[in-house]
């Protein structure tokens, strides 16, 4: 980039060729996104106001941008920022990037309130490896009332799940304990619905990740062992103890993963059905 005027439009067009050169998989959208948060205005107002020129400390911050994101740096963390049931949700590289395949964990959550037996007491919730806080979140806010334990074994990332659960104005609904698996919760506590989005990413799939994921992403929220599969084996043991009767489990699981999750769910005889549904 030299000293000549660059508009927004001419920006967008040479971010976008520069990205698509270097084979990032959404040029345009990677330069509208990074470009709008530069300018601090949502993506339409760069069409309305496409032949406005960047003042130079506008074009330094784009310029670093674009660095950071020709390295492969998710934009997520670029920005700070990431979407997940509309709401908006702070990322640091402390956290797992939200998907949007993880909403799915959050429908079938709310689909099945209603038939699960709660008696006269509220919705009692756990999400197991909370990261940014983004499922109990937006579980917070559709539900409204019922109470929402969130833990996580990262300090940095429980901070983080924190801060977000305060901007989007559930933080008194949520209870943040720091944990591996069960061992922060108290004896004998029962939850109605416990979730997870754990580590499932398998050693063999682990080089074919793409490097905005293995090389930014934090590991302990995506390596589940040889075969993804770590978690499970130590969960599902033991996760019938701490389900009310009636009670259910949601997680997340790689593809090819169901059958040998049924393989260790068949070790407790507690648990009761299970089904499998597609994510996006």
């Amino acid at each position: 980039m030299g000293k000549e005027s660059w508009t927004i439009l001419k920006l967008i067009r040479w971010t976008s060729e520069r990205f698509q050169k270097e084979g990032l998989p959404t040029p345009r959208l990677d330069a509208e996104v990074l470009l709008s948060s530069t300018l601090r205005v949502d993506r339409v107002r760069l069409y309305t106001h496409f032949d406005q020129p960047l003042l130079p400390e506008e074009l330094v911050r784009f310029k670093t941008m674009i660095q950071r994101r020709l390295k492969r740096e998710p934009v997520a963390y670029i920005i700070g920022r990431r979407e997940f049931w509309s709401l908006s949700f702070k990322v640091t590289r402390d956290v797992l990037i939200p998907r949007p395949e993880t909403e799915i964990l959050v429908s079938e959550a709310l689909a099945l309130r209603p038939s699960i037996p709660v008696g006269d007491g509220d919705l009692q919730v756990l999400e197991i490896g909370t990261g940014s806080g983004a499922i109990s979140i937006a579980l917070a806010k559709e539900m409204g009332s019922g109470s929402i334990t969130a833990t996580d074994v990262s300090e940095k990332a429980l901070a983080v799940a924190e801060e977000n659960a305060a901007s989007n104005g559930v933080r008194e609904h949520l209870r943040f304990l720091r944990g591996d698996l069960f061992s922060p919760l108290k004896n004998g506590e029962q939850f109605h619905l416990i979730l997870t989005n754990p580590p499932y990413i398998s050693r063999e799939e682990w080089s074919d990740l793409m490097p905005e994921v293995r090389e930014f992403e934090p590991t302990l929220a995506l390596d589940g062992g040889w075969d993804g599969l770590d978690f499970y084996r130590r969960a599902l043991p033991q996760i019938s103890e701490f389900l009310f009767p009636g009670g259910w489990f949601l997680g997340e699981i790689g593809t090819g993963q169901d059958q040998k999750i049924l393989e260790i769910a068949g070790q407790n005889p507690a648990l009761g059905e299970f089904t499998f549904v597609p994510d996006l």
